[in-house]
Parts: C-alpha cells; sequence; structure tokens
C-alpha cells in the first residue's frame, strides 16, 4: 500500500472510530467538538484565561465566550476572578465537570474493551499494542 492509500485508509478508520468513541459519551452527548476541546484543555492545564482557550481550540474570543457561557451554565465549569489582576478570570472545571469528564471516560474505556475484546484475535490485539507507539509518533501533543 502507497504512503498515500495508508493515510487515506488510516483516516477513514479513525475518523470512524472517533465517532463510534463520541456516541457512547453519554453524560456530554449535547456537547460540540471545540466544546469537548476546550474541556480537555482544562483537564491538561487545570486553569485557563479565556483568551488562553480561545487560542489553544483555535477560536475567536467571542465564540469562546459563549462556550464558557454554555459550559458554566451547565455547570462543567467555573470562573475564578484573578488575586493579582481584577480585569483577569481564570476558568477551571468544576467538581461536577470533573466528574463528568471521568465518567465518559470510562464509558468510553468500557465501549472500546469491549469492542476490542468481542471482534479481535489474541494475535491481532498485540499487533494493536505494538501499533500505539507508532501511531503517538505521528500524533503530535498539545
Amino acid at each position: 500500500m502507497k504512503t498515500k492509500e495508508l493515510a487515506s485508509s488510516l483516516r477513514t478508520v479513525i475518523s470512524i472510530l472517533h465517532k463510534s468513541l463520541r456516541k457512547q459519551m453519554y453524560s456530554v452527548n449535547s456537547l460540540s467538538l471545540t466544546e469537548m476541546e476546550t474541556i480537555g484543555h482544562l483537564i491538561r492545564n487545570t486553569t485557563l484565561l479565556p483568551s488562553e482557550l480561545a487560542n489553544l481550540t483555535r477560536v475567536k474570543t467571542q465564540s469562546m465566550s459563549q462556550i464558557i457561557k454554555k459550559l458554566e451554565e451547565l455547570e462543567i465549569i467555573t470562573r475564578t476572578p484573578s488575586t493579582k489582576d481584577g480585569r483577569k478570570v481564570y476558568i477551571s472545571l468544576t467538581e461536577y465537570g470533573k466528574q463528568a469528564v471521568e465518567k465518559t471516560r470510562f464509558d468510553r474505556d468500557e465501549w472500546l474493551t469491549e469492542a476490542i475484546e468481542q471482534t479481535l484475535t489474541l494475535e491481532e490485539i498485540e499487533l494493536l499494542e505494538k501499533a500505539i507507539p507508532v501511531l503517538n509518533k505521528i500524533v503530535p501533543i498539545n
């Protein structure tokens, strides 16, 4: 298989897997991809300014304001004023938001575990294990 065909096949299967995993996210099913990406950045960074979140998710600050408003209404995030600069507000996950993320991760892991165990042979599982480090090489982690 040529590299371009490999890339296309890989993109297709990853896209389908991503959609299948997304269907397992019962607790946050009404969230957009950008909203979920915003939550992901807060998991990795604990607290961020709205401008930092906008930059990381590649959206305008006005759009990020709407995302923050929705996530705050859902009690997933909270705003905390800066003690050093009253104009700045830090965004972080609430305890409920952290629990929702953990529940979602658990649900997706359970679904994927079952899918692997029911559809793959032991040899295929071993091959998949060997593929993970290779895939990690081509994926930039933010």
